[in-house]
Protein backbone atom coordinates (compact mmCIF):
# COMPACT_ATOMS: atom_id res chain seq x y z
CA UNK A 1 0.00 0.00 0.00
CA UNK A 2 1.19 3.45 -1.19
CA UNK A 3 1.11 5.80 1.08
CA UNK A 4 0.15 9.88 -0.08
CA UNK A 5 0.95 11.71 3.23
CA UNK A 6 4.35 11.67 3.26
CA UNK A 7 4.35 11.46 6.87
CA UNK A 8 2.81 8.18 7.01
CA UNK A 9 5.50 6.80 4.44
CA UNK A 10 8.36 7.69 6.96
CA UNK A 11 5.83 6.49 10.36
CA UNK A 12 8.09 4.08 11.97
CA UNK A 13 6.36 1.13 13.63
CA UNK A 14 7.94 -1.19 16.35
CA UNK A 15 6.07 -4.54 16.46
CA UNK A 16 6.96 -7.10 18.98
CA UNK A 17 6.30 -10.69 18.68
CA UNK A 18 5.15 -12.29 21.72
CA UNK A 19 5.63 -15.87 22.85
CA UNK A 20 2.94 -17.11 20.97
CA UNK A 21 3.92 -15.94 17.39
CA UNK A 22 1.26 -12.75 17.67
CA UNK A 23 2.36 -9.40 16.21
CA UNK A 24 0.67 -6.42 17.41
CA UNK A 25 0.52 -3.35 14.90
CA UNK A 26 0.23 -0.37 16.79
CA UNK A 27 -2.69 2.05 17.17
CA UNK A 28 -1.50 4.34 14.74
CA UNK A 29 -0.42 2.28 12.27
CA UNK A 30 -3.86 0.10 12.06
CA UNK A 31 -5.91 3.73 11.66
CA UNK A 32 -3.25 5.03 9.14
CA UNK A 33 -4.42 2.09 6.90
CA UNK A 34 -7.71 2.06 7.58
CA UNK A 35 -7.52 -1.75 9.12
CA UNK A 36 -10.06 -3.03 11.34
CA UNK A 37 -10.55 -5.53 13.98
CA UNK A 38 -10.60 -8.60 12.11
CA UNK A 39 -8.72 -6.85 9.18
CA UNK A 40 -6.06 -9.43 7.52
CA UNK A 41 -2.89 -8.91 6.52
CA UNK A 42 -0.71 -11.17 3.86
CA UNK A 43 3.70 -11.32 4.72
CA UNK A 44 5.63 -11.32 1.77
CA UNK A 45 9.36 -12.51 2.12
CA UNK A 46 11.44 -9.27 1.00
CA UNK A 47 14.64 -10.27 -1.29
CA UNK A 48 16.45 -8.23 1.53
CA UNK A 49 15.63 -10.48 4.13
CA UNK A 50 12.73 -8.55 5.28
CA UNK A 51 9.45 -8.76 5.27
CA UNK A 52 6.77 -6.63 3.40
CA UNK A 53 3.09 -6.48 4.67
CA UNK A 54 0.33 -6.07 2.73
CA UNK A 55 -3.60 -5.81 3.27
CA UNK A 56 -5.56 -8.37 1.75
CA UNK A 57 -8.85 -10.33 2.01
CA UNK A 58 -9.54 -13.38 3.16
CA UNK A 59 -12.55 -15.62 2.03
CA UNK A 60 -14.14 -18.78 3.84
CA UNK A 61 -13.27 -21.92 2.12
CA UNK A 62 -15.56 -25.21 2.95
CA UNK A 63 -13.95 -28.68 2.15
CA UNK A 64 -17.35 -31.22 1.73
CA UNK A 65 -16.36 -34.95 2.83
CA UNK A 66 -17.78 -37.59 0.45
CA UNK A 67 -20.66 -38.32 2.88
CA UNK A 68 -21.64 -34.80 2.54
CA UNK A 69 -21.59 -34.60 -1.09
CA UNK A 70 -23.50 -37.49 -0.96
CA UNK A 71 -26.29 -35.32 1.47
CA UNK A 72 -26.40 -32.87 -0.87
CA UNK A 73 -27.15 -35.31 -3.86
CA UNK A 74 -29.89 -36.84 -2.30
CA UNK A 75 -31.68 -33.33 -1.04
CA UNK A 76 -31.67 -32.67 -5.11
CA UNK A 77 -33.08 -35.01 -5.72
CA UNK A 78 -35.57 -35.22 -3.09
CA UNK A 79 -36.22 -31.23 -4.73
CA UNK A 80 -36.48 -32.63 -8.26
CA UNK A 81 -39.05 -35.65 -7.33
CA UNK A 82 -41.07 -32.56 -5.36
CA UNK A 83 -40.66 -30.08 -7.86
CA UNK A 84 -41.88 -33.08 -10.77
CA UNK A 85 -45.11 -34.22 -8.54
CA UNK A 86 -46.63 -30.01 -8.84
CA UNK A 87 -48.84 -30.11 -11.35
CA UNK A 88 -47.72 -27.81 -14.36
CA UNK A 89 -44.01 -28.22 -13.17
CA UNK A 90 -41.50 -30.56 -15.54
CA UNK A 91 -38.45 -31.77 -14.10
CA UNK A 92 -35.09 -30.66 -15.73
Amino acid sequence: MKFTNSALQNMPATITVNQRGTLTLPKKLRQALGMERGGVLMAVPAEDGGIILRTAVAFPVEMYSDSRIAEFDRADAELGRRLASKPGRAAK
